[in-house]
């Protein structure tokens, strides 16, 4: 089970654990999509910039589809998945994957102070019900002049439509508009260093200040 004496507070009255802990079993059910998803990865490395020795913190792991090839990316640093979702880790930590799991919501708390060299948000920060306390909470797990990447296989515009047409508990799980972050970054503490985002991709580069 995910170690739960590293956890941060869990909101159990957020209706995405629930409807996360409910989507786990099915999660890893379209073997090509996730094939797919590892390619694409794979391809955009040169924009990530992951290197060996870096700590990452990967939010919103989920079953750990791509943890396995980020603690690949950054070996012999360390991968830490985190998610709000028991069911999602406790699938990610029967792969025995080269990393560690805990269950966290970042929008409660840091994942450490000053902990770790890069933290990745892969198709995850839409879920973050409060993204201002998620973005400050992710600043204090970096380490000064750590990064933060934000990416999702898809625009923003595309993102946000789909998470529209699921309804329920994340129908209006949103990325922000591209004019709105540098404020919600500067507000945590980050400034930004890139944005992408076209039909295929979104990615989001900060750094710590």
């Amino acid at each position: 089970m995910p170690d739960k004496k590293n956890s941060g507070k869990i909101i159990t009255n957020d209706p995405r654990v629930a409807y996360f802990d409910r989507c786990a079993e099915g999660w890893d059910s379209d073997v090509q999509k996730v094939r797919r998803t590892l390619e694409r990865l794979e391809r955009c490395r040169g924009l990530l910039g992951f290197r060996g020795g870096q700590d990452v913190l990967e939010v919103g792991c989920g079953t750990g589809q791509i943890t396995g090839w980020l603690a690949g990316q950054v070996a012999p640093g360390r991968v830490v998945g985190t998610d709000f979702s028991a069911q999602m880790l406790a699938r990610a930590q029967a792969k025995s994957l080269p990393a560690e799991f805990r269950l966290l919501d970042i929008c409660s708390a840091p994942a450490g102070e000053a902990a770790f060299d890069v933290a990745f948000c892969f198709h995850s920060f839409p879920h973050f019900r409060d993204q201002p306390a998620a973005l400050a909470n992710l600043a204090a797990s970096l380490k000064p002049g750590g990064r933060l990447i934000v990416m999702h296989l898809a625009g923003s515009q595309q993102v946000n439509a789909m998470h529209s047409g699921f309804g329920g508990a994340v129908g209006r799980d949103y990325l922000p508009a591209t004019e709105r972050w540098p404020s919600l970054l500067g507000g945590a503490g980050f400034e930004l260093v890139g944005l992408i985002d076209r039909e295929d991709l979104f990615l989001l580069r900060a750094r710590r200040a």
